[in-house]
Order: C-alpha cells, then structure tokens, then sequence
C-alpha cells in the first residue's frame, strides 16, 4: 500500500532535545516524501520545539503543525505563526480522521 494520499497523525510530547523528538519529526518527512498528508501535534515538553528548524523545514513542504495552547502558556512559548495553536480536540480529531496515529514521548 503506498502512503501517497493517505493521512499520518504524529503526536510528539517529549522533550526537543532527546531522540523520540528527532525520530518523530524524521518520520513526517520520510512520509510527506512519500507523498502522504502529515498532521503533527506538539504537546507538553514538545511544545518548546515548534519552531525547531528541520520541523519548520517541513511545513512549507506540506506539514500541518500545530502545538498546544495549554503547553504553550506553561513552557513559556509565544503563540505565534510557527504552529497552530490549539487544544486537545485537534488531537481527537487527528486519530479519528487519520489514516495512521502514531506517538513519540
């Protein structure tokens, strides 16, 4: 089955500097390489990483960020135009219309 056209959700949490990060933010470009539509939602310590320059890299490649206004607030991050800030509905409704959910701490 080939990712082209379906929909990945990529949910991160940990923090920005640590592997689980990194290896998220390495899967939504392998799959927006492939042609697939990424939504990826920053929570609780990943918040502090929406505006990371290889994640910054891949929203004018397709990437649809968004990071939590909650964490935001309580980490201290502005609310700016590097992500959509939400809350967690976006994140229900990331696994229910997505193809793929996937979750890196």
């Amino acid at each position: 089955m080939s990712p082209s056209g379906k929909k990945l959700g990529i949910l991160l949490s940990g923090c920005p500097l640590q592997p689980p990060f990194r290896h998220g933010v390495r899967v939504a470009a392998a799959a927006l390489n492939l042609g697939a539509d990424v939504y990826l939602y920053c929570i609780d310590e990943a918040v502090k990483g929406v505006g990371d320059p290889e994640l910054q890299a891949l929203r004018p490649r397709g990437l649809k960020l968004y990071g939590c206004a909650y964490g935001a607030h309580h980490h201290g991050v502005p609310v700016d135009d590097r992500a959509t800030f939400a809350g967690l509905t976006v994140v229900s409704d990331m696994a229910a219309g997505t193809d793929r959910f996937i979750s890196f701490q």
